[in-house]
């Protein structure tokens, strides 16, 4: 990167965030599925839940045969084939999973459409490994992470208008739906996903994306072969449980709550795609508010911003539903919650650390009221979860990659396999939810946000051995 570089490479940055949209979309649309799949197939709620762990899984071994494949090489797949190629590869193989849908619909094969929702994740594994380096690459590295946490409010624009335009292609209009579920009704939705993977591919390819960015790398002497050498650092040993654990929670807390809304509130299942819809866009009010400082340097004009860009997001999310003719009543109290968010970012002052510890401690209140109430009160308790699980992963990737030095792609490499916690704990909830009802399977979200906690407070004092100023802004995130 260029040293005399001031301002973020916006021409560059916007076609890259696309593919940060289409992570979000799938991600959350699997949501939708969930409860297709379990009524059209037949399923437990914790086999349900084989569509998160199908989907998450594929991450990590994604990052395992990118791995291998580069250390059977001798050289980096993405630095071999540049970074737009590797993009565009990518998009290829996720769109190379959407195929697998229409024989899986016509066979009624549960399966098969586990496998391409699987491949669909593969393409994303490496889209990840690039995009997000990539995007600290395009302007000043002080502001990295706020354009990580930008691309991250994209990726949440996709989560909340994904469930409801896979809701509206599967059951129709709110006014006019169909509740007849059948797995075909999922072919067309993700064969034109699949065309759009192409179309972007070929819009990357010709974009003014680097093909090779000049990024902070590695020295030359240490690509011998992955040794683990970047596992000596206590605090990325502990920020890979972190991760885990983070994505799981994440993950879990909205795939179980159309089952949670459905058997418990008695909603139908075509009226649950607003609050997943509002759950996601939790995510993206939270990354909105975190990203402000990507635009501008001036305190006070960044502190007028905290305010209006949560509720710009919030608004976002109001006129999507509008236009898919959901009633917006039941949201507008919402705009409450929201300023416990504002609260809780402006008392972590900056600190990833004391962020951490304070949107895990509120994470944890809201995940009791959502055990221990009713009615809609557990369902915005939970749906709030969202708010505070926004800003997590910049919070744990920074503090885990802090002090690496040469290691610190190594590193990095490790946190991305460890996104398959969205799988694994999604079923872990959905398994415990058999024995203690859905409801209070949401003690395993609560077990999440205290390691979370303890992380947050373990690794402070970590760094601090290790002469790392906490208080200081250190590049790094999602």
């Amino acid at each position: 990167m260029n040293s005399e570089q001031t301002q973020t490479k916006w021409a560059q940055f916007i076609p890259l965030v696309t593919v940060f949209f289409f992570w979000g979309f799938v991600a959350a649309s699997n949501d939708i599925l969930i409860p297709v799949f379990k009524k059209a197939f037949d399923l437990s709620q914790s086999e349900s839940q084989l569509v998160s762990l199908a989907f998450y899984i594929a991450y990590t071994v994604g990052a395992l045969i990118y791995n291998l494949i580069s250390v059977i090489m001798g050289k980096d797949i993405v630095n071999k084939l540049g970074y737009k190629n590797s993009l565009a590869l990518g998009l290829v193989i996720s769109a190379a999973g959407t195929l697998l849908f229409y024989p899986a619909a016509n066979l009624h094969s549960f399966p098969l459409m586990l496998s391409g929702l699987f491949i669909v994740a593969l393409g994303f594994s490496l889209q990840q490994t690039v995009a997000n380096p990539l995007a600290i690459a395009l302007g000043p590295i002080k502001t990295g992470s706020q354009r990580l946490t930008l691309a991250g409010g994209i990726n949440n624009f996709g989560t909340t208008i994904g469930p409801l335009i896979v809701s509206f292609a599967i059951f129709g209009s709110a006014a006019n739906a169909n509740t007849n579920i059948s797995v075909e009704s999922v072919k067309i939705p993700y064969l034109i996903l699949g065309v759009a993977f192409i179309a972007v591919a070929i819009f990357l390819k010709m974009s003014s994306l680097p093909d090779r960015p000049a990024l902070v790398e590695a020295s030359a002497d240490d690509t011998k072969s992955i040794k683990g050498s970047a596992l000596n650092y206590p605090q990325l040993v502990l920020g890979m449980i972190a991760i885990f654990v983070y994505v799981g929670v994440e993950v879990s807390t909205a795939s179980n709550l159309p089952a949670y809304m459905e058997k418990d509130l008695g909603f139908e299942i075509k009226d649950i795609a607003p609050y997943i819809s509002l759950y996601w866009a939790s995510m993206m009010i939270g990354r909105w508010t975190g990203a402000v400082e990507a635009f501008t340097d001036n305190v006070s004009t960044q502190k007028v911003l905290r305010f209006i860009a949560p509720y710009l997001a919030f608004g976002i999310f109001l006129v999507v539903n509008a236009i898919a003719k959901h009633d917006l009543a039941p949201f507008y109290v919402y705009a409450a919650i929201i300023l416990v968010l504002i609260a809780a970012d402006m008392a972590s002052k900056g600190n990833p650390a004391r962020m951490l510890l304070i949107f895990s401690a509120i994470g944890i209140t809201a995940l009791l009221i959502g055990m221990f109430t009713t009615g809609m009160t557990s369902v915005y308790a939970i749906t709030s979860v969202g708010l505070f699980c926004s800003t997590l992963w910049p919070c744990i990737f920074t503090l885990a990659v802090s002090g690496l030095g040469k290691h610190t792609s190594q590193g990095s490499s490790f946190l991305i396999m460890m996104i398959m916690g969205g799988g694994i704990i999604s079923w872990l909830q959905g398994y415990v939810s058999e024995f203690t009802g859905i409801q209070y399977s949401y003690i395993v979200g609560i077990m999440c946000f205290t390691y979370l906690a303890f992380y947050a407070w373990k690794v402070a004092s970590i760094l601090r051995s290790q002469g790392i100023n906490f208080d200081q802004k250190i590049s790094g995130g999602h």
